[in-house]
């Protein structure tokens, strides 16, 4: 596979098997859960975390949004793996969602589920020394210090447990398809703009050291204003860098998004032509480094 090829979206996750997946699933239980068991870590795990966060939080001032910041400080994550239940208490008086443990990558009926409870699942296991840059997998890190601080924003909070929801109710294949879009392009690959130009608020943006410069500073990619059709019909990398990300206005628009309308949006994307990644098309409205 070439740099140049556009990857078809996939669903967001596979059910574990012979596939070469990491993770224990010999004690889950039906939900897929497992307990955290916190005292496993090592202290060699402790440090590898400690200097996951510490490099992750000197570049997150200047490259990710205030909503993140914030609620990154508010978790007070730094020192150590975090415990999950205690996350989960400081999570619930914000805004009402907790965290549960699974052992990797989960199903897409089981994943909709927990997100429509208000139940975010976060992988328990850390990657190994030589993935501190890069990570095949989601481990503890991505899920914990990349999605976590958002749900402790009202709005942001609401429209993930909107989106399960939605994927409860999703008919086949084809709007899995799309629906994995949405999320890879906002939760995953998401910028929005600020009063100080545009900012990372993906996942996949503030907890990775490269991209996470990248999606700002870089003159390469296309950033686009958020349109839902628009995001719905695009491509997404899974191989490199995104070509393409897309901007929102506040998190409001985001909310709005996935209203009583959208099984009519799901339906006018299916029935257009995809768009590659890094493709402009008629209509864009192309955004520039500084907003």
């Amino acid at each position: 596979m070439t740099q140049n090829q556009s990857q078809p979206a996939e669903p967001l996750f596979t059910i574990p098997g012979d596939c070469g997946l990491r993770g224990d699933y010999s004690a889950m239980a039906k939900d897929w859960t497992v307990e955290q068991d916190w005292d496993s870590y090592s202290p060699a795990e402790h440090d590898r975390w400690r200097r996951l966060y510490r490099r992750q939080r000197a570049l997150i001032t200047d490259y990710a949004g205030p909503a993140f910041i914030k609620g990154l400080t508010a978790l007070d994550c730094g020192d150590e793996i975090p415990r999950f239940d205690l996350a989960s208490a400081r999570l619930s008086a914000l805004t009402g969602w907790r965290l549960v443990a699974v052992p990797g990558l989960i199903p897409n009926d089981i994943f909709f589920g927990h997100l429509a409870a208000r139940q975010f699942p976060v992988c328990r296991w850390l990657r190994e020394e030589n993935e501190l840059d890069y990570l095949v997998e989601p481990d503890v890190f991505h899920d914990f210090f990349g999605h976590i601080p958002l749900l402790t924003d009202p709005v942001f909070a609401a429209f993930v447990q909107a989106y399960g929801q939605r994927g409860l109710r999703a008919k086949g294949p084809r709007d899995l398809e799309l629906m994995t879009r949405l999320y890879w392009y906002m939760v995953e690959f998401g910028l929005i703009q600020t009063k100080a130009g545009l900012r990372a608020i993906g996942a996949g943006l503030v907890s990775s050291a490269g991209e996470l410069c990248y999606s700002i500073d870089s003159h390469e990619p296309l950033r686009l204003a958020f349109d839902q059709i628009r995001v719905l019909r695009t491509l997404y990398r899974i191989d490199a860098y995104q070509r393409t990300y897309f901007v929102l206005n506040d998190f409001d628009q985001l909310f709005k998004s996935i209203d009583a309308h959208f099984h009519d949006a799901l339906e006018t994307a299916a029935h257009a032509d995809a768009i590659a990644a890094g493709s402009a098309i008629k209509g864009d409205k192309i955004l520039s480094l500084a907003g």
